[in-house]
C-alpha cells in the first residue's frame, strides 16, 4: 500500500546488492507477472516489436516490453484499443508491458507542438490535426491502453539546455506528476512511475529527484538522458541521482540499451532500461557479438559460413550462416531484418541474465572487465 492507503500495483523485491558496486538483483511483482531485474525491455512503439511476434519475443527472454502512448493514441486509438481488452487483448501478450507517456515524441515534434503550463498543443506527424495532452488526458490514454506501468508525463528538454529554462521545465513535470497520480485511478492495476528530470544540472536533478519521490510512487525513471549528452555525463548525473530513489522501489533509466551502457547503468543502481537500438541496428544489417559490433551487410562476409556470433543460442545463430543472413539483408528479404533483430534481442537478454548471475556471485567488476575486453571497448 502507498501512503493514502491504495493497494498498488506492482511490489519491488531487493534480493541482494552488489558489494563492489550499487548495482541490485531483485524481482518486479506485476499483475501479469515477475520480472527478474536488473532487465531490458524491447520496445513495441505501436503494440509489436518490429518484425518479432510475441511467441519469438517469449522464447529470447523477454520479460517484459514497452509501448508508446502517443503514437497508439494517433493511430489506432485507445478507446479502440481498450475495447480489445487492452493492449495485452489487443496483441495477445500476456506477461508485463510498460507505456511510456507520450512526452519524448512530443517534445520531439518541435515546431509542431505548443507548450502551456495546462498540457501541450500538438500536430499529428500524420495528418497535421491538431491534439492536445494534458496529463490527466495521458492518464486517461494510459489506462485504456492498460499496460502494468504507465508513465507520468514529463516535458524532456533538448540538450544542450539553459539552465532558466531546465529548471522552469524540472518543475512543471514535477507539477504535471502531481496532476498525473491525482487523475490516476486504477491503481491496483497499473502502477505509476515517475520521472526525474533536471538535464545535467547536478543541483535540478538534485531537486527533482528529492521532489519526485515526495509524490510517494511505485517506482521511479530517470529521464532526459542519452539525448546528445557524453556517457561520462551521464553516469555522472546517475551517481548522484539514483542515491535519491528509494532501495525498495525499481528504478528505471529511459532510452538506454548499448551494452557498455547497460553494465555501467546497472553499476550505478538502475533495475529496467528500454531502448530501440538493438532493433533499429539490425534492420540495418548490424548486430552485437561476443566480440564486438558486426556489420553482416558488409562483403567480407559474402562467403562467411560461420554463424553471426558463435556463442550465441538465438535461432538466428543456431540455424544460418553469416553469408546467408548478408544475402537476405542485402536483398531486401523481410527475414534477414528478422533473424538480426531475433540475434540482437537475444545478445542483450542474455547479457541481463549475465549481469543478474554475476550480482548473484559477487563477480560483477571482474565481468564489466571482461566483457569490455571480449567487445573492444576501450576501458
Amino acid at each position: 500500500m502507498n501512503r493514502e492507503g491504495n493497494i498498488v500495483a506492482i511490489r519491488y523485491e531487493l534480493i541482494k546488492e552488489c558489494k563492489d558496486t550499487n548495482a541490485r538483483l531483485g524481482r518486479v511483482y506485476t499483475p501479469h507477472g515477475t520480472i527478474e531485474t536488473p532487465a531490458f525491455m524491447p520496445v513495441g512503439t505501436q503494440a509489436s516489436v518490429k518484425a518479432m511476434s510475441p511467441d519469438e519475443l517469449k522464447e529470447i527472454g523477454s520479460q517484459i516490453i514497452l509501448s508508446n502512448t502517443y503514437h497508439l493514441y494517433i493511430r489506432p486509438g485507445h478507446k479502440l484499443i481498450e475495447d480489445f481488452g487492452g493492449l495485452h487483448g489487443f496483441m495477445n501478450w500476456d506477461i508485463p508491458i510498460l507505456t511510456d507517456s507520450g512526452g519524448f515524441q512530443v517534445f520531439s515534434l518541435n515546431e509542431l507542438r505548443k507548450i502551456s503550463e495546462e498540457g501541450v498543443e500538438f500536430k499529428s506527424h500524420l495528418d497535421g490535426s491538431k491534439h492536445f495532452f494534458t496529463p490527466e488526458f495521458v492518464m486517461e490514454i494510459e489506462e485504456s491502453l492498460g499496460a502494468d506501468i504507465i508513465m507520468a508525463f514529463d516535458e524532456c528538454i533538448p540538450y544542450p539546455c539553459e539552465k532558466d529554462y531546465a529548471r522552469k521545465s524540472m518543475e512543471r513535470t514535477v507539477r504535471w506528476l502531481k496532476r498525473c497520480k491525482k487523475a490516476h485511478t486504477k491503481t491496483d492495476k497499473q502502477a505509476l512511475f515517475g520521472i526525474v528530470q533536471g538535464g545535467t544540472f547536478k543541483d535540478l536533478r538534485i531537486e527533482s529527484a528529492k521532489m519526485t519521490v515526495d509524490v510517494d510512487l511505485p517506482g521511479y525513471a530517470v529521464g532526459g538522458l542519452s539525448v546528445g549528452e557524453s556517457k561520462e555525463e551521464m553516469y555522472e548525473v546517475l551517481e548522484y541521482t539514483v542515491p535519491l530513489l528509494p532501495k525498495d522501489k525499481p528504478r528505471y533509466l529511459m532510452g538506454v540499451g548499448s551494452p557498455d551502457s547497460l553494465i555501467d547503468g546497472v553499476i550505478r543502481g538502475i533495475d529496467m532500461f528500454d531502448c530501440v537500438l538493438p532493433t533499429r541496428i539490425a534492420r540495418n544489417g548490424t548486430v552485437m557479438t561476443s566480440k564486438g559490433k558486426l556489420v553482416v551487410r558488409n562483403a567480407e562476409y559474402a562467403r562467411d559460413s560461420l554463424p553471426l556470433d558463435e556463442n550465441c543460442d538465438c535461432y538466428a545463430c543456431r540455424n544460418f550462416s553469416r553469408a546467408y543472413i548478408r544475402h537476405l539483408i542485402k536483398a531486401g528479404e523481410i527475414l534477414g531484418a528478422r533473424l538480426t533483430t531475433i540475434h540482437n534481442l537475444r545478445f542483450l537478454q542474455n547479457l541481463m541474465k549475465n549481469i543478474r548471475d554475476a550480482i548473484k556471485e559477487d563477480r560483477l567488476l571482474n565481468f564489466r572487465k571482461d566483457f569490455f575486453d571480449s567487445y573492444g571497448y576501450e576501458k
